[in-house]
């Protein structure tokens, strides 16, 4: 039989995988391949470095099969071409995406694929539901998450697939770029050897990952996920920004503690929702990664200067605001925040700073290891009051009460703020190794007093709002 290529994207794992699953059953060989396109080269610093690990993972969890996984550089149209005249393959398979660019290349793909006589199918990818299948009652989409949740609740979710025992290898395999040579995480320099330190690479940390949150954290879940010196959340993020693990995965986990009363399963549930929620707005309002999801706020006065002392400031974790800074910190050592550090950080720099949502997403964009298109636009234009925000817009999270509430021990500012402690932690002192030595920041210094105050930064934001028509 002819063999059928499997394209890996951001689907870097075996298991639970409609795409591999199919090819497997086809019968023939199988051309596992990942493809550093122009949309690989696009992804920001931290991203870029934290897919090429994951790559490595997959490239060893192939060879456990006696397979291994091809690289190649360059327009996948063209590599996928290549690929077909050179191993005689008359199918090519891979997982969706659902960002606008990933489409676009994905369509004409398959066009071009079927045009030449080749089969050419995609798969319901890294989502628990697919977003045109979720509707509201008169057919439209939902605006708001509550009865998005509602809607979905209690949907089945399939069974998961179970791993191929085998993945059938060619006769012989197409010759493979090494994934040394691509320096992906070139652009990280030296904080690649700090986050490293933090990261849980491939499929098989990511399902142990959720194992022990499942018999642990999840427990308390729907309490300390609030308390950002707390081991409270799954830090799944990461890994399903790759497909190391799948939604699917953690939905039934979750279902199963849910169904033995585990009393933090359903927010957990919540939780895997609101990244759908994510993906259905991405899906109907594909303009959210560039523009105001309200058009009314496209006048607003933000400032969009990248060079300004403020914007500094907040992205070196200098803003003299213990909250901002130790969050912006926490991202240069672990490449992660915690989710109530990224609400204030993100109020704080569009609120109290007067800052474009778009420099914060942008910034995010190159510091994330489980940065996703869509809930880091879907987060930044929530926080701005531009976004899909029930509440209304003038709600200023004030970071100085925010602390003192989910911070009352100070265990999260001891963490990530080094200045002012006799014996600062490991934590707190390579937040000063991962950032690029022209900050020329050290924890000798004095911690700095507030660029903006929180009451004047509310103060400020809410005379802008004030006759404003949003």
């Amino acid at each position: 039989m002819s063999p059928t290529i499997m394209w890996f994207r951001r689907d870097l794992r075996l298991q639970d995988h409609a795409a591999l699953t199919a090819a497997v059953a086809k019968g023939g060989p199988v051309i596992a391949v990942f493809i550093f396109d122009e949309l690989v080269k696009s992804l920001g610093a931290a991203p870029k470095w934290r897919l090429g690990a994951g790559v490595a993972a997959l490239q060893l969890a192939l060879e456990a099969k006696s397979t291994r996984l091809i690289l190649r550089r360059g327009p996948a149209l063209s590599v996928l071409r290549a690929l077909v005249a050179e191993t005689g393959a008359d199918a090519v398979y891979w997982q969706r995406a659902y960002d606008p660019k990933s489409q676009l290349r994905d369509t004409e793909i398959k066009e071009a694929m079927v045009a030449n006589g080749l089969e050419a199918k995609s798969f319901k990818g890294h989502l628990l539901f697919e977003p045109w299948t979720v509707q509201t009652k008169v057919g439209g989409f939902f605006k708001v998450y509550t009865p998005l949740w509602n809607s979905v609740r209690n949907r089945d979710v399939p069974d998961l697939l179970v791993e191929p025992a085998k993945i059938p290898p060619p006769d012989s395999f197409p010759i493979s770029e090494n994934l040394e040579d691509w320096q992906l995480g070139h652009q990280m320099q030296r904080g690649r050897k700090i986050v490293s330190q933090y990261a849980r690479v491939g499929a098989a940390r990511a399902q142990a990952r959720l194992d022990e949150f499942t018999q642990g954290s999840l427990q308390n879940y729907n309490i300390n996920r609030d308390i950002p010196g707390e081991d409270g959340t799954s830090k799944l993020a990461e890994n399903l920004s790759l497909g190391e693990i799948t939604p699917a995965q953690c939905w039934h986990a979750g279902r199963a503690e849910l169904d033995r009363g585990n009393a933090g399963a359903e927010v957990f549930l919540k939780e895997i929702v609101w990244r759908e929620f994510a993906y259905h707005l991405l899906h109907h309002t594909p303009d959210i990664l560039v523009k105001n999801w309200k058009p009314a706020w496209d006048s607003f006065p933000w400032s969009e200067d990248e060079s300004s002392s403020n914007f500094f400031a907040w992205k070196s974790g200098g803003t003299g605001l213990e909250f901002v800074d130790a969050a912006m910190r926490e991202l240069y050592v672990t490449g992660t925040m915690h989710n109530r550090g990224r609400m204030i950080v993100a109020s704080y720099l569009t609120k109290h700073l007067m800052t474009h949502w778009r420099l914060g997403q942008a910034w995010f964009g190159q510091c994330l290891i489980d940065w996703d298109p869509a809930s880091n636009a879907m987060g930044w234009q929530w926080a701005a009051g531009s976004g899909p925000d029930a509440a209304p817009y003038f709600r200023v999270f004030n970071p100085e009460t925010q602390i003192e509430k989910f911070d009352s021990d100070r265990r999260y500012r001891r963490s990530w703020i080094a200045e002012g402690q006799q014996n600062p932690p490991l934590s707190a002192l390579q937040f000063f190794d991962a950032i690029p030595a022209s900050w020329s920041l050290s924890h000798k210094n004095n911690y700095p007093k507030p660029i903006v105050s929180a009451k004047e930064g509310r103060e400020k934001a809410l005379s802008y709002y004030k006759n404003r028509d949003f």
